[in-house]
């Protein structure tokens, strides 16, 4: 059988469709896109009006989220069936294991914790994930997911970003070193 052109080109296409569409690949292929967000103008950035928002821990004590006042805080909301969201936490990870101790992490997700707990212990993640109890803080609210909100010791949004990031960039990293002095 002899191949023309026009036949390769349909199964190139194919291929790369199907790889798209194959959910190893998929994740993989929104990692390699996923750049690091951009830093809100300080003229732009929206303060948090309420703190009145309770997270019950799973894999952590649950917190009243007005515990994170005066704090610099990462927020993300995430789902273990999101591809976005999956290829985001390994940068994710390395930015908690090198923060943890100097910045609040708060992951929310509306899952159980043995599915997020299997998602975890597969990919040896260890981040504090919690369900919410309550009404999210209105600035906060996502329609989408992933969303990743880092706040200020004031409660400014000073970066959010809904889909996926690198957020273990350099850019990051300067971000979280300046907001911590």
């Amino acid at each position: 059988m002899k191949f023309t052109r026009k036949t390769i080109s349909n199964i190139v296409f194919i291929v790369i469709i199907g790889l798209l569409i194959y959910p190893p690949t998929k994740v993989y292929f929104i990692r390699l896109i996923s750049f690091s967000p951009s830093t809100i103008k300080v003229e732009e950035r929206e303060e948090l009006k309420k703190y009145d928002w309770n997270l019950q821990g799973l894999n952590t004590e649950s917190i009243d989220f007005n515990k994170t006042k005066g704090k610099v805080v990462f927020v993300n909301f995430w789902a273990t069936w999101c591809p976005p969201c999956r290829a985001e936490m390994p940068s994710i990870q390395r930015l908690y294991d090198d923060y943890k101790d100097r910045i609040a992490f708060i992951f929310v997700s509306n899952e159980n914790w043995k599915t997020i707990g299997n998602f975890y212990k597969k990919n040896s993640y260890d981040l504090p994930t919690y369900n919410t109890t309550s009404n999210i803080p209105t600035q906060l609210k996502s329609k989408s997911i992933p969303a990743t909100f880092i706040l200020d010791k004031k409660g400014a949004i000073v970066m959010q970003k809904k889909g996926a990031a690198d957020w273990n960039s350099t850019k990051v990293r300067a971000l979280l070193d300046e907001l911590i002095k």
